[in-house]
């Protein structure tokens, strides 16, 4: 036992001369965590705080297009600035060149006449299935302008669907309202009062959005939820800076030679630095964790809810550790130099967390890649994790992805260990 503590000082010892390895196991996963939360937490309230500078342009002086102004601007997506009718599409862009607006909609002169004329040919359809006679309408789509969408190159494809879901709901309820009133026309031969126009319009179903949970809880998961867990895990991995090049240097150094000759075995010394370093990782989660929960809320982020299973917590914490350790001194036994050492562990932990799920959602992944990610064990414990931050779960549910990342820590120890024995360092 004295051997043990006496080597875990010695380990201790040369970590904290690691100021390196110290900034990339503790400042660069923090600084990853609050800008990469406060980024995508921006982009989650978008609609309920920050708005989208829009131009809008209506060329059109109808009553559908003042409509559809009008429920543009009750979206509460857009921040809307409205510009005269004679500019021209150039102008608008050369606004939002000089980011004036990151969107623009142009209506054309002929939208109201376009919105009336096919509202009164849906409802004539409408009447004539009734068996109701009325004149037939034909438009002709030809002379028809649709309305401009432009948009400033910054804006991702997934946000451009979001801005075009938003146009196509409100032309579709300006377009339902003009038919309902060439409907209503047609067969009382008066004006839809506006008190019932309003009443059939407004009338939705409302949604409530309940998010699913293992406890029950009715809490919609945030941005710090998502992102505290992946970034703890991502610190974990990056252990393999120091631990690795720790690793290394021994080799080339000559210790391991001179352990041989000591009253001592060599695991006892891997075992120790492998003791040192599931305790850093620990810390890195306990660090983390607190930033979520404390740091957070002061600097505007949502706080970090912590599962209810402390226990199972713990548990996931320590075997997600294990891993990283496991890990990276499977890297620092095969590398021949630090730098390689270095190199490789970085670029590997990238890897790992582009397909593991911890840069871009699993679900969102093509086919071909769902079984490659199940061969990443950032993705079990991020897996892990998820389970007990987003679900709600506890120990005994998230055990399908505890017991996969176990497999592969073990693993990954045997291999560690074929290679001690491969280079006759044991």
């Amino acid at each position: 036992m004295y051997k043990l503590w006496a080597t875990i000082l010695k380990d201790l010892q040369i970590l904290t001369r690691d100021r390196v390895g110290l900034i990339v196991m503790f400042v660069m996963p923090i600084v990853l965590a609050v800008v990469i939360t406060a980024t995508q937490n921006s982009t989650f309230e978008l609609v309920n705080k920050n708005k989208v500078s829009l131009l809008l342009c209506n060329k059109d002086t109808g009553d559908a297009s003042r409509e559809l102004v009008t429920a543009i601007e009750k979206v509460g997506m857009f921040e809307v600035k409205k510009v005269t009718a004679g500019e021209t599409e150039k102008q608008l862009s050369d606004r939002m060149h000089e980011k004036d607006a990151l969107v623009a909609i142009i209506i054309p002169p002929n939208f109201s006449a376009r919105v009336d004329a096919k509202a009164k040919a849906t409802a004539a359809k409408a009447l004539n299935n009734l068996g109701l006679q009325t004149d037939t309408i034909k438009i002709n789509n030809d002379s028809v302008q649709p309305i401009s969408l432009l948009y400033h190159p910054v804006l991702q494809s997934s946000f451009r669907q979001s801005i075009q879901g938003a146009l196509r709901s409100t032309l579709q309820m300006v377009q339902s309202k003009q038919v309902l009133k060439s409907i209503y026309l047609s067969l009382n031969e008066t004006e839809l009062p506006p008190a019932l126009e309003s009443e059939i319009i407004n009338n939705q179903v409302a949604i409530n959005e309940v998010p699913i949970s293992r406890d029950g809880s009715k809490t919609i998961p945030n941005a710090t939820q998502h992102n505290i867990p992946a970034w703890t895990i991502f610190a974990m991995f990056f252990v393999v800076i120091s631990l690795g090049s720790n690793v290394v240097r021994e080799k080339l150094s000559g210790s391991f030679i001179r352990l041989k000759t000591l009253p001592t075995n060599y695991f006892l010394a891997l075992f120790s630095k492998q003791i040192t370093y599931l305790f850093v990782t620990l810390l890195q989660a306990c660090v983390i964790f607190a930033i979520g929960i404390w740091l957070f809320p002061i600097i505007g982020l949502p706080k970090l809810n912590l599962p209810t299973d402390l226990a199972g917590l713990f548990i996931v914490s320590f075997i997600c550790g294990w891993c990283a350790v496991s890990f990276a001194v499977c890297v620092g036994v095969f590398a021949k130099t630090q730098e390689q050492a270095n190199g490789i562990g970085a670029v590997s932990i990238v890897l790992m967390a582009a397909i593991g799920g911890l840069l871009v959602p699993s679900f969102a992944m093509p086919e071909s890649f769902q079984q490659v990610i199940k061969l990443s064990p950032l993705h079990w414990c991020l897996e892990a994790y998820y389970g007990l931050f987003l679900e709600g779960g506890k120990l005994k549910d998230i055990l399908i992805s505890i017991l996969p990342l176990l497999a592969i820590t073990i693993l990954i120890q045997l291999i560690a260990l074929f290679g001690l024995k491969r280079k006759n360092l044991i």
